[in-house]
């Protein structure tokens, strides 16, 4: 089927297959994997890092706020360069930058070492993460939650392959050839996969709307975006469930040793770990998984009602977790039921800010949004702090389960019908 436009503007190109479109997001999910160890993977290596020079937990965990600043605050520049030159040469520079940042972490014998290492890679992994959302977001402009949640579970699930490896190779090898073998890997297959990812032209995908989720006919420009009060509710929402996740993210291990359950074998499914093992494979398949899903979901009951369940769940889970995480067992479960119900962030928000902004600057107002992420990692040193200073955990779980319960308030009862009069009036000028 081929689109034909009449008069003078220019002739559309033809609908392409679904089969290329599914292609074109799987390269985007392959590459994603290939990034997710440059978050998830991190806590294996505090530990050791932390015996080998002396320094303390929470400036260590420094790297890793660093890591997620640059990897999001830099995504609306990169998309910008996505939606105006294509994802090729976005992918390509950012495989390299992931390389040579785990390089440098091989190296490194100073904590500004490690900052370094960890700013390189966030930079490479931050263009990558967001040309591939942003990509998913044009190619499904039908099945946005979905595209952007398989998308988003690449960089959630990805690194569940190699929690095992990763601990293995740090435990035979040392953490520095950990670092500088998986980190030039990594880097090398993401240069290969930016030759094969193409941005939709004019006419290429399907113009249907999905009736389920309210979504405007007008592209917004960043600039705009920016000036709107409702972005910066969903900029708020982000920040506060984002950093709950985070927090337990950054610190999986740190809370197991100090709840000394790290180390206790546990038996699932006839399947035993460690804890800390166990509730890091499970929470990275959950975490992972929770993307596609909450995104269907989202398309066929609203964004709104999805975030009102998700939110809810995961301030009940990180409740449930300060209450009987010290049981190891409950530590593994809860901890998965956490990352089931936080992961969804990643499908929800871009594909909501892109149903309210339009397709055409997908990856750079997406991109604006997501560095909400940024700005909630800011808040894990926070919370190492709170630790530090009470000696518990308490404060840090209680106020996290709050502030989950806040956002599911607001999607329902502020951003909802907000949305709607926003959505309508864009219509109506248009």
């Amino acid at each position: 089927m081929t689109d034909t436009v009449h008069g003078a503007a220019p002739v559309e190109a033809a609908r392409v297959s679904d089969a290329y479109r599914w292609t074109q997001l799987g390269i985007g999910v392959l590459a994603m994997v290939m990034i997710a160890n440059y978050q998830y993977g991190w806590t294996f290596f505090v530990p050791d890092i932390q015996q080998k020079f002396g320094w303390d937990r929470a400036s260590i965990q420094w790297a890793f706020t660093l890591f997620v600043l640059f990897e999001t605050w830099l995504v609306p520049v990169e998309g910008w360069f996505v939606d105006k030159y294509g994802p090729r040469i976005v992918v390509l520079i950012g495989g390299i930058l992931c390389a040579v940042g785990w390089a440098i972490n091989a190296q490194a014998t100073t904590l500004n070492g490690y900052y370094l290492g960890m700013i390189v890679a966030g930079i490479g992994a931050g263009g990558v993460y967001g040309t591939c959302v942003g990509n998913a977001l044009k190619w499904f402009p039908d099945k946005r939650g979905l595209a952007a949640g398989i998308t988003a579970a690449g960089f959630g699930a990805g690194s569940a392959l190699t929690v095992a490896p990763i601990q293995a190779m740090i435990k035979d090898s040392g953490f520095q050839a950990t670092f500088l073998y998986f980190g030039l890997g990594q880097g090398i297959i993401i240069v290969i996969l930016a030759f094969l990812m193409f941005s939709p032209k004019a006419g290429q995908v399907p113009t249907v709307q999905n009736t389920n989720v309210i979504q405007t006919r007008r592209n917004y420009q960043p600039t705009e975006v920016i000036r709107q009060p409702i972005f910066w509710l969903m900029y708020f929402m982000f920040v506060i469930v984002g950093a709950g996740g985070l927090m337990v993210t950054a610190n999986l291990k740190p809370i197991a040793v100090d709840w000394k359950v790290d180390s206790v074998p546990v038996t699932l499914m006839a399947v035993t770990m460690t804890a800390v093992t166990f509730a890091a494979t499970i929470d990275r398949v959950l975490n992972g998984l929770t993307r596609p899903f909450f995104g269907w979901i989202s398309d066929m009951i609203g964004r709104e009602n999805t975030m009102f369940i998700a939110f809810g769940m995961e301030g009940i889970g990180i409740w449930g977790l300060y209450m009987l995480g010290h049981d190891p067992v409950w530590f593994v479960l809860l901890s998965g039921f956490v990352f089931f119900a936080w992961g969804e962030i990643y499908s929800l928000f871009p594909s909501t800010c892109t149903d309210t902004f339009g397709s055409k600057f997908a990856a750079t107002n997406a991109g604006l949004l997501y560095t909400a992420k940024g700005t909630a990692a800011l808040l894990v040193p926070v919370a190492n702090y709170m630790q530090q200073s009470s000696g518990t955990w308490d404060t840090v779980f209680i106020v996290a389960a709050g502030a989950n319960i806040l956002a599911s308030l607001l999607a329902i009862a502020v951003l909802k019908p907000w949305r709607k009069s926003v959505v309508a009036k864009s219509q109506a000028s248009a």
